[in-house]
């Protein structure tokens, strides 16, 4: 390039926080968006979009905190507890503060530890657990606001889909490397540095950090304590964007384009990526109002199933004993998660047997190994049969299933649902997802303070800091 060229670049200049380094030009793709998170911190959400970054804050304080009891939770602050980080914030369930990187990595592994957190189904991203302790881990340690905090919150869950519906545009693709922790871990680190107030500039560097880090491997689907799981899902992708924006507020340069140039983030991962949904009506609207909260505790292929075994039950009045045959019909690529899985709160078959004898679904109840066990719970899972149906659509819609049940009386039962209870399309409502956190926080916290936590956390936008938030969930 010439150095006409150069100056005719204007990419290539240095004035202003939109300034790159030399030789490093930057993409109008980027510039949109480090432009759109360096002033995510002090960008007024609508009430809309408020009243939903609380739901999805306070189911995801819950997931933390009943994980925090866990094996995946307690393996994690056991780890950080020795390393003595300089005590900045909290790891959530314990007494224990310490450094916002391990702060993150505990919480973000007690998030995912029951597979109870949240879900984006179009992205096939779990936003919360990785997002939420990040944040939450840089606002105590800066002390942040409450609105600081929640605006943030809606940024990363943002970028989280993004980067995911860039990657893979229809949600029938599933590149080898490129799930939904590549997603995870750009939200993340896009909300540390909105609360860091990193200018665009530096914001830049906080991504380029976080495409070095991109990790993560399929393999997790076979981890049966769940342990690493947790790691890949919550846990690293958080850690990971916590220094990654931490490194650049110290000082630390990069380039300005991960993801344009010469070999960039989406021509490594993903060579037809739809780059430009990264951008796409950016700030117009709000991937988090199309985010999934679980009714039941369980993963998200499972959802669809229990809700509408579920129905059937109340409808029709039978039970256990009643049942000669299930069919359940998802779509395959949600089958191949659930089906007939070793661990109890994933395998689908096991969950519908549970529900059927005992008429409803607990957090307990669905991670009872010893009934997997039970004669009664085995005899049931035989007679359940899980089909991957093409003929429903593998859409960006919500949790999606079709049930045919016989009974021995020989009346067949036919439901379907496109859209389960906690889907985008039928929202958990703030006070059905406070019944579910008391449900997950009270056996930790007790009832007072997860009262007083479920509380602040639904007016966190008047809470002046956000480290007055700790004494509440420490155990």
């Amino acid at each position: 390039m010439s150095s006409d060229r150069r100056k005719r670049n204007p990419s290539n200049t240095r004035s202003g926080s939109n300034a790159s380094l030399p030789g490093n030009p930057v993409s109008p793709l980027m510039l949109t968006l480090s432009t759109h998170i360096a002033a995510a911190a002090r960008r007024a959400l609508s009430p809309e979009v408020t009243a939903r970054a609380k739901t999805h804050m306070l189911d995801t304080f819950a997931a933390m905190v009943a994980g925090s009891k866990l094996l995946p939770g307690k393996r994690a602050s056991t780890y950080v507890r020795p390393l003595n980080g300089v005590p900045v914030a909290g790891v959530i369930g314990t007494r224990l503060v310490t450094s916002s990187q391990y702060a993150a990595l505990a919480n973000g592994m007690c998030g995912h530890a029951a597979e109870t957190d949240d879900t984006h189904p179009p992205s096939r991203t779990h936003p919360g657990t990785s997002v939420i302790p990040a944040a939450l881990a840089i606002a105590e340690q800066h002390d942040r606001s409450g609105r600081e905090l929640l605006r943030c919150i809606a940024l990363g869950y943002d970028i989280c889909a993004r980067t995911m519906l860039a990657l893979a545009p229809t949600p029938a693709q599933r590149p080898a490397c490129a799930n939904g922790a590549f997603g995870h871990l750009f939200g993340a680190v896009s909300s540390a540095a909105a609360l860091l107030h990193l200018d665009a500039r530096k914001t830049r560097f906080a991504l380029a950090y976080a495409g070095q880090q991109a990790s993560g491997l399929y393999t997790r689907l076979r981890d049966s304590e769940h342990i690493e799981k947790a790691y890949a899902v919550g846990g690293m992708p958080a850690h990971n964007a916590v220094l990654a924006a931490t490194m650049v507020r110290s000082g630390f340069t990069g380039v300005d384009d991960v993801f344009s140039g010469e070999d960039n983030f989406f021509a490594t991962y993903a060579p037809n990526a739809d780059v430009e949904a990264m951008v796409r009506d950016l700030g117009k609207t709000h991937e988090i109002m199309r985010g999934g909260i679980k009714r039941w505790c369980v993963g998200g292929p499972a959802q669809a199933p229990l809700d509408v075994i579920h129905t059937l039950m109340q409808q029709h009045g039978f039970r256990a004993r009643d049942v000669a045959s299930v069919v359940v019909r998802i779509p395959a690529t949600e089958l191949q998660i659930v089906n007939n899985r070793d661990m109890p709160n994933i395998s689908l078959q096991h969950l519908l047997a549970v529900m059927l004898v005992d008429g409803t679904l607990t957090f307990a109840s669905a991670r009872d190994a010893r009934r997997m066990k039970d004669a009664r719970v085995i005899r049931l899972r035989e007679l359940i049969k899980a089909v991957g149906d093409p003929s429903i659509p593998n859409t960006v819609r919500g949790w999606r299933c079709g049930m045919d049940i016989t009974l021995k009386d020989g009346r067949r039962l036919t439901h379907s649902t496109m859209a389960a209870k906690g889907s985008h399309e039928n929202p958990m409502m703030l006070d059905e997802v406070e019944v579910k956190a008391r449900g997950l926080m009270e056996p930790v916290l007790g009832k007072r303070r997860s009262a007083l936590l479920i509380e602040a956390l639904a007016d966190i936008e008047r809470l002046s800091s956000v480290r007055s938030l700790r004494e509440l969930y420490c155990a």
